[in-house]
C-alpha cells in the first residue's frame, strides 16, 4: 500500500483537511499524520516522512531543495491549494519528484467574502459592530448604496467572472480588466480606466514579476477620491506604504482585505488595526465546502499514483523519473 505523510498540524488538518477527506485518504493509503504544533520543512519534513512514497502538504508547508535531497524514497508532493510558490519545482524535478497542485475549490467562499467585504466598506457594519462590542454608543454615518456603483476587477479569472454576475445582479456595473484573459459578463476597459471610474477596487490578478504592487502610489492617485479597495488575492499585488499614505490623505476611502505581508499571506497587523481597514485572517477559503474540495483533488491524486496512473494536476511529470517506483509513466 502507497505511504503517505500528511503535513498538516492538528489544527490545519482540523480546518483543511477534515474527517471525511482522511478517511477517504486511508482508503487508498497507509496514512501517517503530523501531530506537532508547527509546520514542517527542510530536513526536518524529509525526516518526518522517511519511507513514504509522497508528501500531502498543506500551503503552510515548504517544498525545499533540502526536502527533495533528503527524501530518497520521496515520489510525489501533493500541495493542498492552488498555490504552488512556496515549492521549489526545479528542485523537484532535479530530484525526480512530481509535484500536484488541487483545483480551486473555493471561487464561490471569496466571491461570497469580497460581496460581504464590500457592503462592510460601504455600510460600516464592523464599525458599528465593534462599538456596541466595546460598549460604546455609535454614531451612525451615512453610508454608500453598491447599486448603481462601479465596481473595477482587476484579473478576469474564475473569482473575478463569479464576483462579476452577483455584482450585475446587484445591478452595479463591472468594469474588468486582463489581457491575458477573455472578458465576458463585464465592460473590458484599460486599466487606467477602470482605476478612474471604479468606486470599489478589486486587484484578482494572477500574483507575479509584472504584477507585484500593480496597486501602488500611482495607481491609487489614478482612482477617484474616497474609492473603496478590497483584497482578496495576494499582498504582493498591493504597495502596503503606498497604501497606508492613501489611507492618510483621504484618497482611499477604506480597506478590506484578507490577505497581506504578514506570515502565511495574513493581512500586515499594522494596517489591519486601523479603524478605516476591515481585515480577516486569510480565511477566504476557508470553508467546509472548499477545504474539502481541495482535499479530495489530493485524495484523487494518490488513488492515481496507488493504481498505476499520472494524476491529475501534476506539473513536472516529465522530470519527475521517480514515478516509475510505482509503475507511472512520466508521459
Amino acid at each position: 500500500m502507497l505511504r503517505v505523510f500528511l503535513a498538516h498540524t492538528p489544527e490545519m488538518r482540523a480546518n483543511y483537511y477534515g474527517d471525511r477527506a482522511l478517511a477517504a485518504l486511508r482508503q487508498v493509503a497507509e496514512v501517517t499524520l503530523h501531530e506537532g504544533d508547527a509546520p514542517l520543512s527542510g530536513a526536518a519534513l524529509a525526516q518526518a516522512a522517511a519511507g513514504c512514497q509522497a508528501i500531502v502538504a498543506d500551503r503552510a508547508t515548504p517544498g525545499t531543495a533540502e526536502t527533495f535531497a533528503a527524501a530518497p524514497d520521496l515520489v510525489a508532493f501533493l500541495r493542498v491549494a492552488v498555490d504552488v510558490s512556496t515549492i521549489d519545482i526545479k528542485a523537484a524535478s532535479a530530484a525526480g519528484v512530481l509535484v500536484t497542485q488541487a483545483t480551486p475549490g473555493f471561487v464561490d467562499s471569496v466571491a461570497e467574502l469580497a460581496i460581504g467585504m464590500m457592503v462592510d466598506l460601504a455600510r460600516g457594519t464592523s464599525r458599528h459592530a465593534a462599538d456596541f462590542h466595546a460598549g460604546r454608543v455609535p454614531v451612525p454615518f451615512m453610508g454608500k448604496q453598491l447599486a448603481g456603483r462601479t465596481l473595477g476587477l482587476i484579473g478576469y479569472g474564475r473569482i473575478a467572472r463569479r464576483i462579476a454576475e452577483i455584482a450585475t445582479v446587484m445591478r452595479m456595473r463591472v468594469l474588468a480588466h486582463d489581457p491575458f484573459a477573455p472578458i465576458t459578463g463585464a465592460e473590458a476597459v484599460p486599466l487606467e480606466v477602470l482605476l478612474a471610474e471604479s468606486d470599489i477596487v478589486l486587484p484578482l490578478a494572477v500574483a507575479n514579476e509584472s504584477t507585484h504592487h500593480i496597486i501602488n502610489a500611482e495607481s491609487l492617485a489614478r482612482m477617484k477620491r474616497g474609492a473603496l479597495l478590497v483584497n482578496l488575492s495576494r499582498g504582493g499585488l498591493v504597495d502596503e506604504a503606498a497604501l497606508a499614505t492613501a489611507l492618510d490623505s483621504g484618497q482611499i476611502g477604506g480597506v478590506a482585505m484578507d490577505v497581506g505581508s504578514a506570515p502565511d499571506q495574513w493581512p500586515n497587523p499594522t494596517l489591519a488595526a486601523r479603524p478605516d481597514v476591515v481585515a480577516t485572517p486569510h480565511i477566504g477559503g476557508l470553508t467546509p465546502e472548499a477545504a474539502e474540495h481541495q482535499a479530495m483533488d489530493t485524495v484523487r491524486q494518490v488513488t492515481a499514483l496507488a493504481e498505476g496512473r499520472l494524476p491529475d494536476g501534476s506539473l513536472n511529470a516529465p522530470a519527475a523519473h521517480r514515478l516509475t517506483r510505482l509503475g507511472v509513466s512520466p508521459r
